[in-house]
């Protein structure tokens, strides 16, 4: 593995795969370090004035604020984001050309009534209200110990909302849940309410639409004796449905990928985003969907998204997405480019143009075909963006809720965290893939390790189809499965 990676022809700054001691020499880059670079953190290739452009991925990531010396660390004490409030956007389509040979590829999957495939067959228990958690936990206790073996699993997605919540934020409380209430991994459903809640249950199934009423059972918990066991019976009677469900070929274009990244280091737009761009490439040429999300990191790159828009609509769309957050972060006294995080910064990222870059790799080379509103349920397919914040629990659940089977979740620090659908970590570097096996489904810094990034991904499409088999991931495994709701409003 080299010391120093070059990612790009028209970058000036390389990044350390190692930490590197002051005076290590570099013949290829004609470089001797002048100081220390951390792992994971750039340094200078060659002299760069103050006021002037640091160029990594091939496109700016700031300004240098003093003069740099080649063989100089540049990180947050000497280069600043150009990013400001206001930008204009303009529609120059740059649409891919990208073809690949289709191989038919299919996985094993459950065919819904409504057409729909889902990859599990879970029993799912969903509360309107935060007040009755502890009722739906219990009964997915019960049911996980009295049925077991009966369904894939009995999941409780429990949340503190529901209750004094008013507009918008009661809008995206409805919205999440009654996607989750359709969702195809879930064989059948148990709605918990109160009764006194503002998320009353018959606005809730009003949202929700047209969902399969044999698999979809609810009641208020005051209107009902033993609230816990109403619950266990309700599920009772769903089973025998569950029981004639079984797993038959379907073709990958009927899979929707979420793409998220969460901890990132400076490997994670070099390794693992790629690597997770190539699985949208994949499944988009396949015929299938993915979906990008985290507005806020698209901020710095955005332009590039909007120039793979279809058309001039969707650039439109697009366009509003990235303001509506920027105005969010305006309402809120918020500055708008205050990212990365401590531990991105940590790990070798300094400015939100190179986080930004790295982070929508993602998504690949694939035309954007559609943009979501939060909590809008997905109904096009190729490359779709999500309006979420870059939260790991907000953004993932809304992948899910807009119809996601899979997070594919890119890390380059680790979490145990997992959502309501199977959520792959992908590694960006070794070190972590060894560290927290438990952890980790994937390791895309075997990139660094010598693997061509062909290799890799055809690994990784062959795994991911798996996956969507039944081979459970090591969140599944965990017993690491939440949701989390945007809250952006008042409360009562």
């Amino acid at each position: 593995m080299k010391a120093l990676l070059k990612i790009h022809t028209n970058d000036n700054v390389a990044v350390a795969t190692r930490d590197l001691a002051c005076g290590e020499r570099f013949t290829e880059f004609n470089l001797e370090l002048l100081e220390a670079i951390p792992k994971g953190h750039k340094v200078a290739l060659v002299d760069i004035a103050a006021q002037n452009k640091v160029m990594k991925y091939g496109f700016e990531i700031g300004n240098t604020q003093v003069d740099v010396k080649a063989g100089q660390h540049l990180h947050s004490h000497n280069l600043k984001t150009n990013l400001s409030d206001g930008q204009q956007y303009n529609y120059l389509p740059s649409l891919s050309n990208a073809t690949h040979k289709l191989q038919n590829a299919s996985f094993k999957g459950f065919r819904r009534a409504n057409g729909k495939v889902g990859i599990r067959n879970e029993v799912w228990i969903i509360n309107t209200v935060g007040c009755v958690n502890r009722t739906a936990e219990k009964i997915a206790q019960i049911c996980s110990q009295r049925f077991f073996g009966q369904a894939d699993a009995f999941v409780a997605f429990t949340h503190p909302y529901g209750c004094s919540q008013l507009g918008d934020d009661l809008k995206d409380t409805r919205a999440i849940l009654a996607s989750l209430l359709n969702h195809p991994n879930a064989g059948a459903v148990l709605v918990v309410g109160l009764g006194c809640e503002n998320n009353q249950m018959a606005a809730l199934l009003d949202a929700a639409g047209d969902y399969d009423k044999n698999r979809v059972k609810y009641y208020n918990s005051q209107q009902v004796g033993d609230e816990i066991e109403t619950g266990v019976a309700a599920i009772a009677e769903m089973l025998p449905l569950l029981a004639q469900d079984k797993r038959v070929d379907c073709p990958a274009s009927e899979l929707v990928l979420g793409m998220k990244c969460g901890g990132s280091d400076a490997f994670s737009g070099i390794t693992a985003n790629p690597l997770v761009g190539r699985m949208a490439d994949r499944i988009t040429l396949e015929g299938g969907t993915a979906l990008l999300t985290e507005t806020p990191e698209m901020f710095g790159a955005e332009q590039i998204l909007m120039n793979r828009a279809k058309d001039q609509q969707t650039f439109s769309q697009i366009v509003d997405l990235v303001n509506e957050f920027k105005q969010y972060f305006i309402d809120h006294n918020q500055p708008i480019y205050e990212n990365p995080s401590p531990g991105n910064k940590a790990g070798g990222l300094t400015t939100l143009e190179e986080k930004s870059l790295g982070a929508i790799q993602k998504g690949g080379q694939a035309t954007v075909n559609q943009v979501l509103d939060y909590g809008q349920p997905l109904t096009s397919k190729g490359l779709v963006l999500l309006q979420a914040p870059g939260n790991d629990a907000v953004s993932s659940t809304a992948l899910a809720a807009s119809g996601a089977h899979l997070v594919l979740f890119t890390t380059g620090r680790g979490t145990p965290l997992g959502f309501p659908v199977p959520t792959v970590k992908i590694s960006s570097n070794s070190d972590l893939a060894e560290r927290k096996p438990h952890w980790i489904d994937f390791n895309a810094g075997m990139v660094l390790d010598g693997v061509s990034m062909d290799d890799c991904a055809e690994q990784f499409f062959e795994k991911l189809l798996s996956f969507a088999s039944g081979q459970l991931t090591k969140n599944e495994i965990n017993e690491c499965r939440e949701i989390a709701i945007w809250k952006r409003g008042v409360t009562l």
